[in-house]
């Protein structure tokens, strides 16, 4: 089982919607995914159509050791399965505190599914604080969604540092596998600026002992889409909700590549990969009825009037 945390601390970057489009994506390809909400938002868990409100223990519970992992997730798609997160995880900070071995309690708990899944992905909270060290406690690959703006650069340094200090002390096969541009603008100068920094700096550090050292930029980039942000609020995932979009065409990419990545990027050329799905029918995903579920999410009134495409949008 490939274990990837997708981590930035800084917030409204695209976490969330890269791990529930991801995993989606690849639990349409076939593979068994499942997916880990570690954030006390939940933003996760409504993404996939869960009410948080609906958990009772979830990640939770996992963390301060009352569930199994096992018994806590449950299958939200075909092929995609979901451990739950609410607003009781805001308190498993404070009582792990005294718990001995408190960084590595989900490194842990996952053990026990590591033959059951092909890929579980960690989507952390904003923050690098206890939930996000057993993240990345608990994984070999960390993959980073990155806004193209100067600020989220300074963050990036930060992160790095964070990454190579748990590496050390923790996790010694922690590694940053990929940074994923979103909202990118290959119009601004800015976008393309930043990706050339990121690409400059990544090459410099090839051969080092680093956690970064054998990171790529991925070769295909989120692009700013409105349906990326109105999905989440009807429970949906982008291929449910507008599989014709650009949110929906990048997101497959960014599958296809984590794929090539495991099989040692055999068709590195992403700008073919059009060429090479156009006879494939479009991902088909179907949400999976929960017992004692409420009706599916509705729309916020903010979007009674979503923007066109090519607007500014918001990032869920």
């Amino acid at each position: 089982m490939r274990t990837i945390a997708v981590l930035n601390q800084k917030g409204g970057v695209g976490k969330t919607t890269t791990v529930a489009n991801t995993a989606a994506a690849l639990a349409a390809e076939g593979c068994r995914v499942v997916v880990i909400d570690l954030d006390p938002q939940a933003h996760l868990t409504i993404h996939l159509g869960i009410e948080p409100q609906n958990i009772e223990s979830g990640s939770y519970g996992v963390l301060i050791k009352e569930a199994k992992f096992e018994q806590e997730i449950m299958l939200v798609r075909p092929n995609l399965w979901l451990l739950p997160a609410n607003i009781n995880l805001v308190g498993a900070e404070s009582e792990l505190v005294s718990v001995v071995g408190r960084e590595t309690v989900l490194r842990e708990a996952i053990k026990t599914i590591g033959d059951k899944f092909d890929y579980a992905f960690i989507d952390c909270p904003p923050s690098l604080g206890l939930l996000t060290l057993n993240a990345l406690a608990a994984v070999s690959e960390i993959l980073i969604p990155l806004q193209p703006h100067f600020l989220s650069l300074q963050g990036f340094g930060k992160l790095l540092q964070t990454v190579d200090l748990v590496g050390r002390r923790i996790n010694p096969s922690l590694k940053v596998k990929g940074i994923l541009l979103c909202m990118f603008d290959s119009r601004a100068s800015l976008s393309n600026e930043v990706k050339a920094d990121i690409e400059g700096f990544l090459d410099n550090t090839r051969g080092t002992n680093s956690a970064w050292a054998e990171a790529r930029l991925l070769p295909v980039y989120i692009r700013r889409n409105i349906k990326l942000a109105e999905a989440p609020s009807y429970g949906k995932t982008i291929f449910e909700y507008e599989q014709n979009c650009h949110g929906a065409e990048d997101y497959k990419k960014v599958a296809l590549y984590l794929q090539d990545m495991e099989y040692g990027f055999k068709n590195q050329d992403l700008s073919k990969l059009d060429e090479v799905n156009q006879d494939k029918p479009p991902i088909k995903i179907e949400e999976i009825p929960q017992p004692d579920s409420p009706p599916p999410v509705q729309p916020y009134s903010t979007y009674a009037n979503p923007a066109e495409e090519g607007e500014d949008e918001f990032d869920i």
